[in-house]
């Protein structure tokens, strides 16, 4: 029989509520850096079809692309131990809502990131790619982002593993992404915002969440 690691009782998953916290954390400053990045070399509006890019925003650019598949993996992580922090008694269905919406909000990013990457190539048409990204960005990927906080927000709150307060922030975090996502600018942040508020709160828990024998 495999041991576990020392000071870790038999069985006891890597997913633990530590993990939850700290891959939260790394994602929403990762998410959060490469927004900043992006809408500050490539800002919205104009309707040119090709768009001077200087080489201080191709390097601002470059980063943030860099930075999303990280920020996509710990996403994937924090999705993975937010589930082993809630534990087996979850709802199937609130929880099909949270895995599918989660990995929508995932390829969403990766699709987005590649689109504002052709700004990079001289040879096509910048202004196409970058409205492009933005378009998959907010209208799609920020509204899969609002349904992953209900969910969660859902989940948390039906068993106990989060508080009233932290989910009607998450509630009212997800109506603002699905609401105004697409057209106020910035207000994608809201997503790592609640993610670093959730981690927190998992990691000051310190404990998994309630589960059925």
């Amino acid at each position: 029989m495999t041991q576990g690691a020392p000071g870790t009782a038999p069985g006891q998953s890597l997913s633990t509520p530590r993990a939850a916290g700290l891959a939260g954390i790394l994602f929403a400053a990762l998410m959060a850096a490469a927004i900043v990045l992006a809408r500050i070399a490539l800002p919205e509006g104009g309707g040119a079809d090709r768009v001077e890019v200087t080489s201080g925003q191709r390097q601002a650019v470059t980063t943030a692309l860099e930075l999303v598949p990280f920020a996509g993996i710990a996403f994937l992580w924090f999705m993975g131990a937010l589930r082993e922090h809630a534990g087996e008694a979850e709802d199937r269905f609130v929880s099909t809502v949270f895995l599918g919406s989660g990995l929508v909000f995932v390829a969403s990013l990766f699709g987005a990131a590649a689109a504002a990457g052709t700004v990079l190539d001289a040879d096509q048409p910048q202004e196409f790619g970058r409205h492009f990204a933005y378009t998959l960005l907010t209208t799609y990927g920020m509204r899969m982002a609002a349904v992953f906080v209900f969910a969660t927000s859902t989940i948390g709150r039906r068993l106990g593993v989060f508080p009233r307060p932290l989910a009607l922030a998450g509630y009212l975090a997800g109506l603002v992404l699905l609401v105004v996502g697409s057209s106020v600018p910035w207000s994608e942040l809201v997503f790592p915002a609640w993610a670093v508020i959730v981690s927190l709160y998992v990691l000051r828990s310190g404990r998994a969440g309630p589960r059925t024998p």
